[in-house]
């Protein structure tokens, strides 16, 4: 799945060890909000060396590529939003902001309208 954003928020990098292997482990979370009339908002995630791979700095417009997953813990379910790919939006592409798969309307020249004449019957 994919969300096209921008980032409004980085929230606090948390580490620990990991009780099975006994490794360090690292996870930072992102909010990124969309463009759409009423606006949505994602808190996604990168673990260990992902973080430091895409960099993701406040105010970045970002394409997130993602996966969901869902955990049970104490009878509660929590979803895990973990993303495995970035990419940031030019600046072209950002000062357009994307639409729906509508093609163009085409332009008509005058001259494939007949011309008007004052003998109408038509009220306008």
């Amino acid at each position: 799945m994919e969300f096209r954003g921008k980032i409004i928020a980085v929230l606090p990098l948390q580490k620990g060890v990991s009780k099975s292997s006994g490794n360090e482990w690292k996870k930072q979370e992102y909010v990124i909000e969309n463009h759409d009339q009423y606006p949505r908002k994602m808190c996604f995630n990168l673990w260990s060396d992902k973080i430091d791979q895409f960099n993701i700095q406040l105010g970045e417009e970002l394409n997130v590529s993602f996966d969901i997953d869902a955990r049970e813990y104490n009878g509660r379910w929590y979803n895990d939003i973990r993303a495995w790919k970035v990419d940031r939006v030019s600046e072209a592409a950002q000062a357009v902001p994307p639409t729906a798969d509508v093609p163009p309307i085409p332009e008509v020249p005058a001259s494939n309208f007949p011309p008007a004449s004052s003998d109408d019957d038509l009220p306008f």
